[in-house]
């Protein structure tokens, strides 16, 4: 990895463990009222479901942050750390401030000293609408391009003349049932999406912590079984934070031995239409760049690009002699 300088002697970086219960950490609560700030500004979430659910129930095999201040007082950014499969960071900064490209590769190079100190591994940092500028921030600690996700976006309701398939009523749809679903559910999750390195390893804990939240409802998680097995889902939740509101296609998996039926495309169309029957307007889902046959079948659909997603890699050794003393101090609370 690269050095790094830091030529604002007013930037303090501390790194917060997030490993006590909810509530006996204060830091968690000032982290989360910073997310909201500029949440505020954003009209969306900054960060992901699975870095604000690790950050407000833990979950994490490790998870931790780091905060910067400027002169001392004010919050500038944090980056959220977690560690799975991989270490995984997301940052949150004011792209208001004219100082924070120096502020985002400053939390950058924290975060990954402080994995370095854990024993280092494969990182991966998630940079969400990235900016022109992501690239050079991500190069300057030694990290490079690896995935683009795309949000695209629909006007609802759909036209008329976009059916779900050469006989829509052969899909017939129920809602999920807490507390009798999951173990078919995470077995068609996991099937469908073996080769996704998030998506593929979701497990009872994860689905039951986003049961617990208050956008989740099952009468928009979608169900269609085929010869007494559950053939695929279309899984939707509400924003009703964002401005306007915006009705997600969360997920939707089609189990392999039922491909071939045209069912994608028939239950993306099913959750669609399950959110514009809730009074929102405006529909949306995320797609790997590469997945030309799911882009091209959205486009078809008159879903359009919004923005663009990307995750940039590295590799860090657990040998923290790298660590400058240019770097900007370090301030870790106690584990």
């Amino acid at each position: 990895m690269p050095r790094v300088d830091i030529l604002d002697t007013m930037l303090r970086f501390e790194v917060r463990h997030l490993l006590d219960e909810p509530g006996r950490d204060a830091g968690r609560d000032h982290i989360a009222e910073f997310i909201a700030t500029i949440q505020d500004r954003l009209g969306r979430r900054p960060v992901s479901d699975r870095a604000w659910l690790e950050l407000m129930h833990g979950g994490a095999e490790w998870s931790g942050a780091v905060l910067c201040h400027r002169d001392s007082t004010q919050l500038a950014g944090v980056c959220l750390i977690g560690r799975g499969s991989a270490w995984t960071v997301e940052l949150v900064v004011d792209h208001g401030d004219s100082g924070h490209r120096e502020v985002e590769i400053g939390l950058l190079a924290a975060a990954r000293d402080e994995i370095a100190r854990h024993g280092g591994g494969d990182l991966r940092w998630w940079d969400f609408d990235a900016c022109d500028d992501a690239d050079a921030v991500a190069a300057a600690i030694g990290l490079r391009a690896e995935r683009s996700l795309l949000q695209m976006q629909i006007d609802l309701p759909l036209p008329s003349a976009i059916s779900r398939g050469p006989d829509p009523q052969a899909l017939v749809t129920r809602p999920f049932q807490m507390g009798q679903d999951e173990a078919a559910w995470l077995g068609v999750n996991s099937a469908a999406f073996a080769w996704h390195p998030e998506q593929g390893h979701w497990d009872l804990a994860t689905l039951r912590m986003r049961e617990r939240e208050d956008w989740f409802d099952p009468k928009g998680f979608l169900m269609h079984e085929r010869d007494g097995r559950l053939a695929g889902f279309c899984w939707t939740k509400l924003h009703h934070g964002a401005v306007p509101v915006e009705g997600e296609i969360y997920v939707v998996a089609v189990h392999p031995d039922f491909h071939g039926l045209g069912l994608g495309k028939a239950l993306t169309v099913a959750g669609l239409e399950s959110i514009a029957a809730r009074g929102v307007s405006t529909g949306m889902l995320f797609v790997d760049q590469d997945n030309a046959p799911a882009v091209g079948l959205y486009r078809s659909l008159g879903f359009h690009i919004r923005r663009i997603d990307r995750a940039y890699t590295g590799a860090v050794s657990g040998d923290t002699s790298h660590s400058p003393a240019a770097q900007p101090p370090i301030e870790e609370d106690a584990p």
